[in-house]
This record gives C-alpha cells, sequence and structure tokens, in this order.
C-alpha cells in the first residue's frame, strides 16, 4: 500500500514539474514573441534581411514545389477509385484542389519548413549561443531578441506565404496530370467543376494560416535556439525540439483557425443571410 501511495505522489510529482516547466517555456516564449513583434516597427537592416529571405524563400523552393506536387498526385491516385466507381470522375478537380488550396498545401508546406528553415535557425542561434555571440550582443546593449528574432520572423511571416503559393499551384498541377493524363479524365469538365467550387475565400483561407504558420516557426525556432542548452548536444536539443514544438503548433493552430474561419465564411455567405446557420 505504501508503495503505491509513493509511487502515486512520484507520478504527481513529475507531472506537476511537467506542467511548471511547460508554462515557464511557454511564458518565455510569449515574452520573446512581444518583443521580436515590437521590433518589427524598427525595421530590420538589408545586410540582415536579405540574406535571411533567401535563405527561407529561394532556397526553400525547390523542396515545396516537390511536396506540393506529390500532395496532389497522391490526392488524385487515392480518390481516382471511388469517383470513377460513383460516375464523379469528372468531380475530383473540385475535390482535390479544394484540398490542396485550403488544408494540405499549407499545412504540409508549413511542416517541411519547419523541418528545414526552423531547425536551421534553431541550430544557428544555439551555436551562437555555445560560442557566446548572443552574450556579446547583451554586453554590447543590443537586444538579442529583436536583433536576431526579427529579420528571421519578418522573413518566416513574408515569405512562407508566397511558398503556400507555390505549394498550391504544383499541388493543383500534380492532382490535373495525375487525373487528365494517366486516368483520361475529360479536361473540360475537369476544369469547370474545379472553377466552380474554389473561390478567392478558399485561396484567402489557405494564406492566413500560412501567416500564422510562418509566425509560430519563426516564434519557436527563434526561442529555442536562444534559449538553448550549452555544446554540441545543445545545438542538437535545440534544432529537435524547434522543429517538433512547430509541428504541434501548426496542426494545433490550423485546428483552431478552421473553426474560426469556417465560422466566418458560414457568417459571411450562408443564403446572404448574414446569420449563422
Amino acid at each position: 500500500m505504501a508503495t503505491v501511495v509513493q509511487e502515486e505522489v512520484g507520478l504527481r510529482r513529475a507531472l506537476g514539474r511537467y506542467v511548471a516547466s511547460f508554462l515557464v517555456e511557454a511564458g518565455d516564449m510569449a515574452v520573446l514573441a512581444v518583443r521580436v513583434v515590437s521590433g518589427v516597427r524598427h525595421g530590420a537592416g538589408r545586410g540582415t534581411l536579405v540574406p535571411i529571405g533567401f535563405a527561407v524563400g529561394v532556397r526553400s523552393i525547390p523542396v515545396v514545389a516537390i511536396t506540393g506536387m506529390f500532395i496532389g498526385m497522391v490526392m488524385a491516385v487515392e480518390s481516382y477509385g471511388q469517383f470513377a466507381a460513383l460516375g464523379l470522375a469528372t468531380r475530383l478537380g473540385s475535390i482535390i484542389n479544394i484540398s490542396v488550396v485550403r488544408e494540405l498545401g499549407p499545412v504540409l508546406a508549413a511542416t517541411m519548413l519547419a523541418g528545414r528553415i526552423g531547425g536551421a535557425m534553431a541550430a544557428e542561434l544555439a551555436t551562437m549561443r555555445t560560442t557566446e555571440q548572443i552574450d556579446a550582443l547583451a554586453c554590447l546593449g543590443v537586444s538579442p531578441d529583436r536583433y536576431l528574432g526579427t529579420p528571421r520572423f519578418l522573413a518566416c511571416v513574408g515569405l512562407i506565404p508566397m511558398l503556400t503559393v507555390i505549394a498550391n499551384f504544383m499541388g493543383v498541377l500534380g492532382g490535373a496530370i495525375i487525373c487528365l493524363g494517366v486516368y483520361g479524365v475529360e479536361p473540360h469538365f475537369y476544369w469547370e467543376n474545379t472553377q466552380g467550387h474554389i473561390g478567392l475565400y478558399d485561396v484567402f483561407t489557405g494564406l492566413i494560416k500560412s501567416l500564422f504558420f510562418g509566425a509560430a516557426i519563426a516564434v519557436i525556432s527563434c526561442h529555442h535556439g536562444i534559449h538553448s542548452e550549452p555544446g554540441a548536444e545543445g545545438v542538437g536539443r535545440a534544432s529537435t525540439k524547434a522543429f517538433v514544438a512547430s509541428f504541434i503548433a501548426i496542426l494545433a493552430l490550423d485546428f483552431f483557425l478552421a473553426l474560426l474561419l469556417s465560422s466566418l465564411y458560414r457568417y459571411l455567405y450562408a443564403g446572404g443571410s448574414g446569420k449563422l446557420i
């Protein structure tokens, strides 16, 4: 009996330490986010922002394009059998493209970028922490959060939506290649059904999500990099934690933004009544 009680007490203490650690880390991340966002009004120097923007944007185009194309191709392969059996093969365009534009494109592109960009940011800043460059900035009276975090925040928020557009385009193209070129779906009806089901609101929904995803990747990666543990092991842990935390944040944000944007859509466009249904 005493052993069971001790195990329960130990479990509660471990859970309490975990919750306390999570709350402290969340508070530190919130403070970092406020400092980074407050530094936006001061801007970032061209010598700082351009190289970061090049790494975030230009170098990410191939991986985002390949990811987007295979998303559309896989969607087409998995969906064709069921739709063709029902005589709805020409409806594939609307289903594939709206799924890519509203959901799969932004989420999977952000996930790939969290691994590529977020991990690299965290490792770079963790290395600066290990070599005491961040401490040197603080000694010079420069805020490391603003000096290092703001340019990365601006690059992610400004460029990840553009990369999402590329992922969406390649996803639509990949789905069309499989449906039209491999399965022989009638092109006219394929594109006509697509045009009738996808509007500007669907495109803006994906772009709004990508804005939040980019902000989350930047803040989380900078936090884990700046507050990393010393040594080579700390650099590796910072990179891993940045990706895992960014991935979880992307999924959580996607859920809550989907709820919010769907409710907003119903409120604005449901039958022209302007009321929720």
